[in-house]
């Protein structure tokens, strides 16, 4: 048996999709872009959206858009994938890193959050750590009473409760292990249209018209106002997404079915593990993480695992102890995010897992921690 950690789910109807576009010779952002666009916002109870290269522009053109820069502060999560950090210094700021809530929710931290505000914060970046769903009527009020900018890094949890309707920009991911996938490929919704205009003329070089238009003959020509990026996405990417937003609810209801049988199995045989989260708590279970117990060798259960077939993974090792970050932050400590990072790992989770599956991987891990 050979088990992967997350395998996306591409089959006929993506090729069509995919033999369509190119059958009619345009690949480059044209009209399925739009649509997809379109889609996905109305997923999300919103007006528009932009589609983009990547969630890391995602979050870069938001910030951008809504003026962070040189000399700003960000808070951020420590417990997320570099991009979330990264995005911040691209803009010249400085993220702050923020510890999370506890074990069982590790979500940034709102006492931890107000305590490393300054007169220089300007935003504060939440993430929807393995497609749980924040607070974000919490923290909508923890940054307007304090006149932040509030972003959502919800790479995780698209098309979820609240998430793309409260927070003034929300980034959006579809890369290969995503719970839908363009392969790479993000997305952006700003609640104000001004600022959603603005992150879409930024993302094609801040031209006034698009190829399309030229190659239509609605313009012949165009003007550039605003230093831009080439974060634009193509026809190709657009057209998978299209496909696989129809199939998101369906899978995002298979994961948490999944979810819930693991955590069942985990009660019944690894008592001695934790399953971050309650029941209840909202996600699009994007990843299954299980917290082992304390002084586990885990290097030496993931390899047990590999040899039983069984892919895992680490979500996350903190951002701030990467070299880059400790360079910067040399005496950072951030004590529940370290002592989280140690001992979480990622067990397989995707729409095709079956029952069977989860029995096996749980019986591995279970005989994988008594030897390690």
């Amino acid at each position: 048996m050979k088990l992967s950690l997350s395998d996306p789910v591409l089959g006929i109807d993506e090729k069509k999709a995919l033999c369509a576009v190119i059958d009619s010779q345009w690949i480059t952002m044209g009209d399925r872009v739009a649509s997809f666009e379109n889609a996905f916002a109305h997923a999300h109870g919103a007006e528009a959206a932009v589609a983009v290269s990547s969630c890391t522009a995602a979050l870069h053109l938001g910030l951008l858009a809504l003026g962070i820069t040189a000399g700003d502060e960000v808070l951020v999560p420590s417990l997320s994938f570099v991009a979330t950090a990264n995005a911040v210094v691209y803009v010249g700021a400085k993220p702050v890193f923020v510890d999370i809530v506890e074990e069982d929710c590790p979500h940034l931290s709102l006492s931890d959050a107000e305590a490393k505000c300054t007169r220089q914060t300007k935003a504060v970046i939440v993430m929807h750590y393995g497609g749980y769903q924040v607070d974000l009527a919490e923290w909508r009020t923890f940054a307007d009473q304090r006149g932040l900018a509030l972003i959502e890094d919800a790479a995780h949890a698209p098309a979820i409760g609240d998430v793309g309707r409260i927070a003034d920009v929300s980034a959006f991911s579809f890369f290969s292990n995503k719970n839908m996938t363009t392969a790479e490929g993000g997305m952006v919704i700003a609640r104000n249209p001004a600022l959603l205009e603005t992150i879409r003329s930024m993302r094609s070089h801040g031209m006034t018209t698009l190829t399309l238009d030229r190659h239509r003959g609605h313009a012949y020509s165009y003007d550039v106002t605003m230093l831009g990026f080439n974060y634009r996405m193509d026809e190709l990417r657009a057209a998978i997404g299209f496909t696989q937003l129809r199939k998101l609810k369906t899978w995002n209801i298979a994961r948490c079915a999944s979810s819930r049988h693991y955590r069942n199995v985990i009660a019944d045989y690894l008592p001695q593990c934790t399953v971050p989260f309650s029941r209840t708590h909202t996600t699009a279970a994007h990843l299954m993480p299980v917290v082992l117990p304390e002084n586990t060798k885990r290097d030496r259960v993931m390899a047990t695992m590999r040899e039983n077939g069984v892919q895992t993974s680490i979500h996350y090792p903190p951002i701030h102890r990467f070299t880059y970050y400790r360079g910067m932050f040399p005496d950072l400590f951030l004590p529940r995010t370290e002592s989280f990072s140690n001992r979480v790992l990622s067990l397989p989770l995707h729409p095709m897992l079956k029952k069977e599956h989860i029995e096996y991987i749980v019986g591995s891990l279970a005989k994988a921690i008594e030897n390690a």
